[in-house]
This record gives C-alpha cells, structure tokens and sequence, in this order.
C-alpha cells in the first residue's frame, strides 16, 4: 500500500469504523491524563510538604527531569518513526511500555529515607526511569492523531475525544487526591496505585482497539536524520515554529498555574485545606465543557477563531484572579455574606479560566498535523518530539524558576505560618499577570496562520 492510499483509507470509514477509531484514540490519554494532572498540581507540593524539600530544591528536580526529556524524547520519536512491525511504528512502543510505566508512577509517589540531598538524589533517578517511560507512552500515541487520517475534521476530532478523555481522567485525579491526600505519605502513595493500574489499562485497551487502522496509517517516509538535520528541518518549517512557540507558551502559563495553585488557594485566599483540593474540581469540568465548545468553535469558525475566544477568556481568569480579596481566615467560608460571595467570585474565575486554558490542551495539536503535511516526508515522530521536548523544557525552567522565586520572596511551605508579603505578592503575579502576559505572545505569534488555505485542500471527512 502507498502512502498516499494509506493516508486516505481512514477517510473512507464506515459509521461503525470510525467511532471505534475515535473512541479508541481517546482511550489512550486517560492513564498519562490522570498522571499529568496529578503530577501538575501535586508533584510540587509533595516535594515540599510531604518529602520536605525546599521550595528551590524541588523546583530543581524537576528541571533536571525536564533537560532528560530534551534527550529522550527526540530518540524516542526518531525510534518510532524507524521501528518495523505489523502494528506500525507506534503501538508497540506503547503496549510495552504500559506495565513498568504503570509501576514507576508507583515509586513517584513514594518518600524515600535520609536528609534532603540523598532525597533528592533518589528522586531523580525514579523520576528519569518514570519520566523515560512516559515518553515511549506518550509520545508514539501523540504521533498517531496526524497519521491516522489526513481529514482536518477528523484529526480535530481525534484531539478532542483525547483530550475528553485525558480531562475526565485528571477530573478522577483530583477526586481521588481530594480522598487520599488528607491521609500524608500514605495517601500520596495510595494515590500512585490507582494512577499507575489505570494507565497500564487504558493503554493496552487503546493499543488493542487502534491495531487494525495502525496497520494501514499513513507512515514516515525519511531516511534517519542526525540531530543537527532534524533542527535544520524544524527550522526551515514556519508552520510548525508557530505552532511550538504557541504551544510553549500556553503550557508554560497553564503549568505555572497549576503548582501554584493550591498554595494561592490557602496561602492568599485563606481557604480551608479540606475545601482546596476539592474546589479544584470545577477547573476540569469547565475544562472538559472548553474542549466541546472549542472543538465545535473550531470546525465551524476555524481552529484560530476557537483559540482567540479561548485565551480571552482564560486571560480574563487571570485578571480575576488577580483581583480577588482574600476570605476572612476568622469565619468559616460560607460563614458570612462577604466570605460567600468571595466563595463565589472565586468558583467563577476557576471556570472562566478552565473553560479558556482547554485551548492549550485542543489548538495546537490540532493543529500539528498542518505542519507535519508541509514537510514532504511526513515524520510524525520527529515533530511530535521536538514539540513534546520543547514544552517539557520550557515548563521545567516555569517551575524551577517558580521554585527559586517563591524562595526569594521569603515562602516556606509550612502548615499555619504567615507567609510575608512579598510571597502574597509573588503566589499572585504566578496565578494572573505572568500567565497572562505569556497567553497574549502566544497569540501574537499565530498572527497570519493560513487557516483558510489549509481547508481548502483538505478532503471532506466521512
């Protein structure tokens, strides 16, 4: 079969076909979902308040995590792209990896013994065995959205119905953090068994309904590339600089946000522990409601239009929160009328903002496969690497300079201490006008996207 009639053969999926291809795509980022979001919002104040790292320190492991992936992943994407097999290139990689990926989520959540650089050590060595896994998951899966169909309808689709699923997911995360947390080390660790039995699951259910449409997708056609060849490649591919500058950009604002959220919720509005966890939980709903909404933005208006009106309003979340007066830590939070409507403000920025940030999960990988169309050879794998790689760079430097930061400003996490202003300040400028100001380059950024071009030399989807 030639690359063209594989590319095309998707196209012409029957009802039955095409609803087992999509459901089963969105099958395969619930597991690494749930472990992203637990990771996202958690990881950071495990490090801190749990294993009892310095603020810095824990900033500092993940950053080394983050240059790690600046190496495995362009392997691993390169790998994938060469790798020979019945299946194709992509599921064998996740099928193998599932289990000792499900494990190794496992051991993330665990607090090892000694004194704070013998921690550090140990946690860094799991989290570069984790995080390696995660890759050969995760980044053959990404690749398969521009291989399994060349229609834009339906590669749009494929993201949202992954995304549901990776939202919903990290909506359980949370639910199951909310449950367990409360308990310390224990619960964390708790927490990492159903996280890592889940991915394991979901990812053998999303390999076994993929096979029969990976066996006929759309394939690389290169020859294998030196490194300074695939930056060569990168470089001389506008669409896809614009589209890893934009991506960079939402998830370095999305990932500052989400470590620090918990800590603004407590520190700066003076909410109950037992109440932060949970109020999280709007943030994927409204999230979950954003990836709908968009996508259907998207087919109608164009993937551009969706993420204009998506980031206005998550920079309005920004500016709300930013804006909001702190509950009075005296009464309890629907003690009084002015703790109330606080209450209420403050459930109101989490949804405006989770609606708008579902465009930093939706946009930019639908809009990936334009950029790898425009390369003659079509190697999914490589730009989904550099992308992948790009982004865990860029949000490693967040939350390591996050780290340092709330460092400088005087933070300590500790339970029932009164943190100085400069820290208040700090926790506020990393929720609003730091994100905020990220979100609007980005869109700068995709001025002059050829939107309208693209569709016209799209196929009708079935």
């Amino acid at each position: 079969m030639t690359p063209e009639s594989q590319a095309a053969a998707p196209a012409s999926l029957g009802k039955g076909a095409r609803r087992r291809l999509v459901w089963s795509y969105g099958l395969g980022d619930i597991g690494t979902g749930m472990a992203a979001t637990q990771l996202g919002f958690y990881l950071f104040v495990f490090y801190t308040a749990v294993v009892g790292l310095p603020a810095w320190m824990a900033g500092l492991v993940l950053m080394v995590l983050k240059v790690w992936d600046g190496i495995n992943d362009p392997l691993v994407g390169w790998l994938s792209d060469h790798s020979k097999h019945p299946w194709g290139p992509r599921l064998p990689w996740m099928a193998g990896s599932a289990i000792p990926l499900g494990l190794a989520l496992v051991a993330m959540w665990w607090v090892p013994p000694g004194g704070d650089w013998q921690k550090f050590t140990v946690l860094v060595a799991i989290q570069l065995v984790a995080m390696a896994l995660y890759t050969c998951v995760n980044l053959p899966y990404s690749a398969l959205a521009s291989e399994l169909t060349s229609s834009t309808q339906l590669r749009t689709e494929l993201n949202a119905s992954r995304f549901t699923g990776s939202i919903l997911a990290g909506l359980a995360g949370l639910v199951l953090g909310a449950l367990l947390l409360g308990q310390g080390a224990t619960g964390y660790l708790r927490m990492g068994l159903v996280s890592g039995l889940t991915l394991t699951v979901f990812t053998l259910l999303c390999c076994w309904g993929l096979a029969p449409f990976a066996r006929s997708c759309q394939r690389p056609t290169g020859q294998p590339e030196p490194i300074r060849h695939q930056l060569r490649r990168i470089a001389g591919n506008p669409r896809f600089v614009k589209v890893l500058g934009l991506y960079l950009l939402l998830w370095c604002a999305l990932q500052l946000m989400q470590p620090v959220s918990l800590i603004f919720l407590a520190v700066v509005m003076h909410l109950p522990e037992s109440w932060s966890t949970w109020i999280l939980i709007p943030f994927q709903l409204s999230a979950l409601a954003g990836l709908q909404l968009w996508s259907r933005v998207a087919g109608r208006h164009g993937r551009v239009c969706a993420l204009r009106w998506g980031t206005g309003l998550w920079i309005a979340g920004c500016v709300g929160a930013t804006l909001l007066i702190p509950l009075d830590a005296n009464t309890a939070p629907l003690a009084s009328v002015s703790n109330g409507i606080g209450v209420g403000l403050l459930l109101l920025t989490i949804m405006v903002t989770g609606l708008g940030a579902s465009t930093a999960y939706l946009i930019p990988w639908a809009l990936l496969p334009d950029a790898v169309d425009a390369d003659p050879d079509k190697p999914a794998g490589l730009y989904t690497a550099w992308m992948v790689v790009t982004q865990k760079l860029g949000i490693g430097v967040a939350v390591f300079a996050l780290g340092n930061v709330l460092s400088l400003s005087g933070y300590q996490a500790s339970a029932g201490l009164v943190q100085p202003g400069t820290a208040l300040a700090t926790i506020r400028l990393c929720m609003g006008l730091i994100p905020a100001v990220l979100i609007v380059v980005g869109l700068l950024v995709m001025r002059r996207w050829p939107e309208k071009g693209l569709h016209l030399h799209r196929p009708a989807s079935p």
